[in-house]
């Protein structure tokens, strides 16, 4: 989304939350608390989720929870909202039966990050997948993940100029790289949070991100100044958020996100991975530190429970 002007938008275009998958304590997938948190989350204005990728730890389902969890979204889902499910696995053939699985259902794309092969390997599952999917590819370019997939950009471009590949979910920090994808008509979802309103001024329409899930909201209203091309504002709020994230990093990552989302009122449950805080002293922690240092920019536009006592 660059200043220049304005730019057409393709019809995905959006914020979009990269959900978290609730599950119940012994590990089985939380459906009700699928569905509220998706309908928060959309309720706020997001224009819809991303499932069963790296936030939602897609890769740590089985099979037939994964394909649950699509069926658990999809019953909820209100009109003209959307639904991008990760397909990736490291048979491709298992990831050809989720987006077959996916388009059956109603999403509206698949994603996938790479195996751990190398770069012509790679290529040739992107290839297949694209071929064999009913639905349009988004390819998840998260080199920190994926170090051996892409070893030259030029490979991205080169993968993403397959038939049917929609674009690219963009985790990494190299604007140069988003920009030239975006010139070449891909659709580019900025994958970093905070590097939204960096994203969106190199061409990225749009933001698939973790913290999306509490701070839903602040980042919406970042891509609603850009198009309006108020950059004070998005840089101001994406300042703010950042500051969020700063809190974040302080405690182990994802189970800060989690125990968030639990104080706004939508209990996640334990991770698929096990991860957890240290202790409940630090889980306490980080709460008061939350309540704390949230920026005045956040707390009124997030149902932060503190929000009301400062």
């Amino acid at each position: 989304m660059a200043s220049g002007g304005p730019l057409s938008l393709h019809p995905f275009a959006g914020i979009y939350a990269a959900l978290l998958t609730p599950l119940t304590p012994d590990g089985r997938l939380n459906a009700p608390a699928v569905q509220k948190l998706l309908l928060e989350l959309t309720s706020q204005g997001l224009d819809g989720a991303y499932v069963a990728g790296t936030t939602g730890e897609g890769m740590r389902l089985s099979m037939e929870t994964r394909k649950e969890l699509v069926e658990t979204v999809m019953e909820v889902l209100p009109a003209g909202k959307r639904i991008f499910v990760h397909v990736g696995t490291p048979d491709v053939r298992d990831a050809i039966k989720l987006a077959e699985h996916a388009a059956e259902k109603g999403a509206h794309a698949i994603s996938s990050l790479p195996p751990a092969l190398d770069s012509q390997q790679v290529m040739a599952f992107y290839k297949e997948l694209a071929q064999h999917s009913p639905l349009p590819l988004l390819v998840y370019y998260f080199p920190k993940a994926a170090p051996l997939a892409f070893q030259k950009p030029q490979e991205l471009l080169e993968i993403c100029d397959l038939p049917n590949v929609l674009g690219v979910k963009f985790t990494d920090f190299n604007m140069y790289l988003l920009n030239s994808l975006a010139k070449r008509g891909k659709l580019v979802f900025n994958g970093y949070d905070e590097a939204l309103a960096a994203g969106l001024l190199m061409g990225a329409q749009g933001g698939i991100g973790t913290t999306y899930n509490l701070l839903g909201p602040v980042y919406l209203d970042i891509y609603r100044a850009v198009q309006q091309g108020d950059w004070e504002t998005a840089r101001t709020l994406q300042y703010d958020a950042n500051a969020v994230l700063d809190i974040l990093f302080r405690y182990p990552f994802f189970p800060a996100v989690r125990e968030a989302v639990r104080h706004m009122g939508i209990d996640c449950g334990p991770m698929a991975s096990g991860e957890a805080f240290a202790s409940d002293a630090q889980r306490q922690a980080f709460i008061e530190d939350m309540d704390a240092n949230l920026p005045k920019g956040i707390l009124h536009r997030i149902q932060w429970p503190v929000a009301s006592g400062r």
